[in-house]
């Protein structure tokens, strides 16, 4: 009778999955218990090594350390001993077959796929062998467990909190500060009047003096231009008085 439904190797700082075994259960309970995994493995960081949530039907169980946790979903009639005994060899096999460095660096879920095959195989060992060949491995499992309790997690535990699937958490939205603009004073106005003036002049003087000078000596260009650029500047020195004088006007 298979004790042991699914597991997966998970990296702690943030839940990404990076190996699991494969899924032959496909019932709405188990399906809402695999959510549930995922999002405990969203929240390792805040537990100690070892943590248990039980239901009627299945339970979760965990155990990391450093920076890679192993999960598993295991029937209610599975004794923690052995879940934790199962999670404890699989954590030593995955560390012993890939480095901190091939770990810290994955970026996409289940990076191992090359893995999957010996959660598998080890999924079925734990189903399948009788518990006396474990013996000793179960009896030093079960007294670390007297030692040190795992933590034991209640379902809201585990339940999908508002923002916290996928590692987000909501930003407060705040409305954007309403700005309006403030009428041009009446300094504001005079100076926009005399630019205008002191550029119309200047346009004035220099299509008069162009008029003048189309067969003259190339200098004379000097002097057209000694009286457009400044008319051009008169334009482009304030445009934000532009703006505001034609939006009071409007």
């Amino acid at each position: 009778m298979s004790m042991i439904f699914f597991a997966c190797v998970v990296r702690v700082r943030d839940g990404l999955p990076l190996s699991a075994s494969t899924d032959f259960y496909h019932t709405q309970d188990f399906l809402e218990w695999k959510r549930r995994l995922k999002t405990l493995g969203l929240r390792l960081a805040q537990y100690p090594g070892r943590g248990s949530a039980g239901g009627r039907d299945f339970s979760i169980h965990f155990s990391s350390f450093g920076d890679v946790a192993c999960m598993a979903i295991c029937s209610c009639q599975c004794p923690a001993a052995m879940a934790f005994c199962f999670l404890e060899t699989l954590w030593w096999e995955f560390t012993a077959s890939y480095d901190t460095t091939c770990i810290g660096l994955a970026s996409r879920p289940y990076a191992f796929l090359e893995f999957d095959s010996i959660i598998q195989k080890m999924k079925w060992h734990f189903n399948y062998v009788s518990s006396s060949q474990m013996e000793s491995s179960l009896e030093k499992i079960h007294e670390e467990l007297k030692l040190q309790p795992p933590v034991v997690l209640t379902l809201e535990d585990t339940d999908v909190a508002n923002g916290v699937m996928n590692g987000h958490t909501p930003m407060p939205l705040e409305p954007a500060p309403n700005f309006r603009m403030e009428p041009v004073t009446a300094l504001g106005i005079l100076s926009l009047i005399l630019n205008i003036m002191c550029a119309a002049l200047n346009l004035i003087r220099g299509v008069h003096l162009a008029e003048h000078s189309l067969q003259v000596a190339h200098e004379e260009i000097g002097n057209i231009l000694a009286f457009l650029v400044p008319f051009v500047a008169c334009i482009f020195q304030d445009p934000g008085s532009w703006f505001c004088w034609l939006a009071h006007t409007s």
